[in-house]
């Protein structure tokens, strides 16, 4: 009472990409509850406020709300920036400074829109963005394709380790938590030679963002139940950052039973999930800072027992019916075989050293563990014991010297080496889909950066030399040990052109190449993929992949109200490897199943993406995004398969005035947003390049409504939200189980989140 509470806060927030100022934002002070509203030229003013600690949030509609720290001893002004756009580049952020991958088209998912889509998993989150479509198989399991490429062409960058795993496999969901990331982004453009592997340009960056520089134990709990599966989320975060060492730490839990479709149970379908990451930072001084991360996840996953098949004429009749097999009307939490058990471990460390304020090494090293297990039905009491049993080894280093010569002009240069050991459990008495091997690789990376003015000049090369020994078991019989010695010679490179056109427009050309030499499972895959029901079968005599891609991107941000970013791609393939469908269902003594081998031809995958978003008045908000891609065997003249179908995804999102005179806490940004995903038929494909025709168009419409409460000491979220509102029967083409069933009907979901 006796404190001299005279101080005045005032300053202005702003769009990050267009610079525009941002009206009736909402500002206020945690602590003290004092807050106001941006007015036109996103100015605002506290005052009355006492010398201390606070922390002041920031929201508008269209962002991701933002907390700042401060320390209040005199009149203090700030220059807030928020990404209110939908155009953004990922960045990592490291001892202050940031590290970009170029100037890139890019999608990216704020820690808000984690929160509010938690009982997602990782792909399922990156479903509505632009590009951006999903490999599933059942409901559990999922994988993102971005421009039409996934698997092995796919790059995931786990806090800054490239996710190894069996990332082959079309029903092998990447083995990360999304809980443990602030920022997921997409990269879109080409090649990123940094980070090596053999991708032609499609990235996805896990980035948990630094520990925040702030004495105080921070945290939050968040809790979501879905009505379809009867699902449990849980996740805990807390963190701390001191001189001694800054640390945070996320668990999660979840638990599914069997999903529901719009008519009928797809029973076996259940979910668990156990993870858990741990963070810690440290500054040892002004040159040296060090990091380390260490995360486990741990997953059991069902398989629709429909898809199970024991004879032909029951395939046959699977493929026709409207009802799977074994299709029961009680629900269960219990997840029997077919099911997959994985665990994924990763341990990784991580220094940076400045020689000078413009110069620095870094030397990172992690380790890998991934654990597979899939059951399958087996007679005589050996339904325990797993058909596919997976265990694989990754160690990853790398160093990396960067020298900024001037403003205008830096460069990088860095050393790669991955070892990979991947062995087969042999407890399964079935002959192993893919075979042992061990696998080296040594790149070498260097990229360049030219900026002057209103452009910036990219160029990055890499070469990679693979060697892999591999012991295969013969097909024939007696059983014999082949053995095969591969080595492949790697190289890539991007060029990439900035130029902003004037202050509200900018137009982006990349330019890519790469080679990628073919995986172990197109090489030597022999047998039953229990997880996706179909006999996979590889070439040895596989060639090289090399592809071209070119992108063309661009900007229009007149105000903060419009956003405007259109991308077109072209991607050339020579000797494209696919896995391609074969006019054949095979019996074996584990059931029928359609057969797929991996071939090659020339192919090109082009498309256009289009994102917009408009603010139509403070309180109303409207996003459409389109993508369509198109995929064309050229050398025989027929369509690819597998390719996404042509997508439209739309939301209006209207929040409500802040409610006032609450004493206790404060009412913030209550919204209601309704959203809507139109999906094309593939149309682009022959009815004898499949087992079945290609599922109907279908539409999907979704409302939630949502609210934060804020308190002295707590910001408290909750929502509820509608998925498939009208319970629509639909199949999506990209989802492996679509021979077999229906894909997810209405479900309800809720959730709180609390922050403190």
């Amino acid at each position: 009472m006796a404190q001299e509470c005279a101080l005045t806060v005032r300053g202005q927030v702003l769009d990050e990409v267009s610079g525009s100022p941002l009206s009736y934002a909402n500002v206020y002070i945690q602590e003290t509850q004092i807050g106001t509203i941006t007015d036109d030229d996103g100015g605002f003013i506290l005052s009355n406020v006492c010398p201390g600690h606070y922390h002041i949030i920031i929201s508008h509609i269209g962002c991701a709300s933002e907390k700042f720290h401060f320390d209040i001893e005199q009149d203090t002004s700030l220059s807030i920036l928020l990404t209110h756009t939908p155009t953004e580049l990922g960045t990592v952020v490291i001892a202050g400074t940031k590290d970009d991958y170029g100037k890139q088209a890019s999608s990216a998912i704020s820690r808000s829109k984690i929160e509010d889509n938690s009982h997602k998993n990782l792909s399922g989150l990156l479903e509505n963005e632009t590009g951006v479509h999903l490999l599933k198989n059942g409901n559990g399991i999922a994988k993102p394709v971005v421009h039409g490429l996934y698997g092995n062409r796919l790059m995931i960058l786990n806090n800054g380790i490239l996710q190894s795993g069996q990332q082959w496999g079309n029903d092998h969901s990447p083995e990360i938590d999304p809980f443990a990331a602030d920022k997921i982004t997409v990269l879109k453009g080409a090649s990123v030679v940094e980070i090596g592997g053999a991708n032609v340009g499609s990235i996805v960056l896990i980035e948990p963002k630094r520990i925040e520089r702030e004495p105080h134990l921070h945290g939050q709990v968040n809790y979501i139940f879905e009505s379809n599966g009867r699902g449990n989320t849980l996740n805990v975060r807390l963190g701390k950052y001191s001189e001694n060492i800054a640390w945070r730490v996320n668990g999660t839990l979840k638990k599914y039973g069997d999903r529901r479709s719009a008519n009928y149970f797809l029973n076996n379908t259940g979910v668990e999930e156990a993870n858990i990451a741990v963070q810690l930072e440290k500054t040892i001084n002004d040159r040296l800072f060090v990091d380390f991360y260490a995360s486990t996840f741990n997953t059991t996953l069902g398989i629709l027992r429909g898809s199970q098949i024991g004879n032909l004429t029951d395939l046959q009749s699977a493929l026709s019916k409207d009802v799977p097999f074994y299709t029961e009307s009680d629900f269960s939490y219990a997840i029997e075989a077919p099911k997959q058990k994985v665990s994924h471990h990763l341990l990784k460390a991580k220094a940076k050293y400045f020689i000078a304020e413009d110069q620095w090494v870094e030397v990172q090293t992690a380790g890998q563990v991934n654990d597979r297990k899939e059951f399958d039905i087996r007679r005589s009491g050996r339904t325990s014991i797993p058909s596919l049993s997976l265990f694989q080894c990754n160690i990853n280093t790398k160093l990396s010297y960067k020298n900024t010569v001037n403003k205008r002009y830096h460069w990088k240069v860095g050393f790669q080496n991955v070892v990979t050991d991947n062995s087969n459990n042999p407890e399964t008495g079935i002959l192993p889909l893919i075979p042992d091997y061990l696998a080296w690789q040594n790149g070498i990376f260097g990229k360049i950066r030219y900026q002057k003015a209103q452009f910036i000049l990219d160029f990055g090369a890499r070469y990679d030399y693979n060697r892999q020994t591999v012991l295969a078991i013969s097909t024939t019989i007696p059983r014999e040990i082949i053995r095969y010695e591969n080595a492949f010679h790697n190289t890539s490179g991007v060029l990439a052109i900035n130029r902003s056109l004037g202050t509200k427009q900018s137009l982006a050309y990349s330019l890519g190449f790469s080679m990628r030499n073919p995986g172990i499972n197109e090489l030597y895959s022999q047998g039953l993929h229990q997880g996706v029901s179909g006999i996979e079968e590889g070439d040895t005599d596989l060639s090289m992949e090399r592809a071209l891609k070119n992108t063309l991107e661009y900007t229009f941000v007149p105000n903060s109200n419009v956003a405007i970013n259109l991308l077109g791609y072209h991607q050339y393939f020579n000797d494209y490897i696919f896995l391609n469908p074969q006019e054949e269902i095979r019996l074996t003594i584990r059931g029928a199943f359609p057969v797929f081998r991996y071939e090659q031809t020339n192919a090109a995958i082009y498309g256009v993406d289009l994102s917009t978003q408009f603010t139509l008045h403070p309180t109303m908000l409207l996003v459409f995004k389109y993508s369509y891609l198109k995929g064309q065997d050229l050398s025989n003249d027929l369509p690819l398969v597998f390719m996404p179908p042509n997508r439209l995804f739309g939301s209006f999102t209207y929040r409500l005035n802040t409610l006032k005179g609450l004493k206790r806490f404060k009412l913030e940004n209550p919204e209601i947003e309704l959203t809507n995903r139109y999906v094309w038929r593939q149309g682009n494909l022959s009815a004898s390049q499949d087992f079945v025709e290609a599922p109907g168009a279908y539409n999907l419409l979704g409302l939630k409504c949502s609210a934060d409460l804020i308190t002295q000491a707590l910001k408290i979220r909750c929502f509820i939200k509608a998925d498939n509102v009208l319970n629509t029967r639909y199949r999506d083409y990209l989802n492996r189980q679509r021979y077999f069933a229906d894909d997810l009907g209405f479900s309800l979901i809720t959730g709180i989140n609390v922050k403190f």
